[in-house]
């Protein structure tokens, strides 16, 4: 039995069709701003959260971030 996160697609949600939540509307900003895109005015929960996650996709740095390290090796210390 897997007990990884389970995602349910935000047109399940019950309160789905709800104004979007403040942390939502922050981290949608955000993500809107760094791609150079606006946000519309009133998105539901649902409506923001499937824009957050097209933005994490086109986002530069959040890929950057899952990208392997290009650390050269630990130093040996004697």
């Amino acid at each position: 039995m897997s007990h990884g996160r389970v995602e349910k697609d935000p047109e399940e949600w019950t309160t789905g069709d709800e104004p979007m939540t403040g942390p939502q509307e922050s981290y949608l900003r955000t993500l809107a701003r760094e791609a150079g895109k606006e946000v519309p005015e009133g998105l539901s929960k649902a409506d923001a959260s499937r824009m957050i996650d097209e933005l994490q996709q086109d986002s530069e740095r959040l890929r950057a971030s899952d990208a392997p390290s290009r650390d050269p090796e630990p130093r040996r210390t004697t």
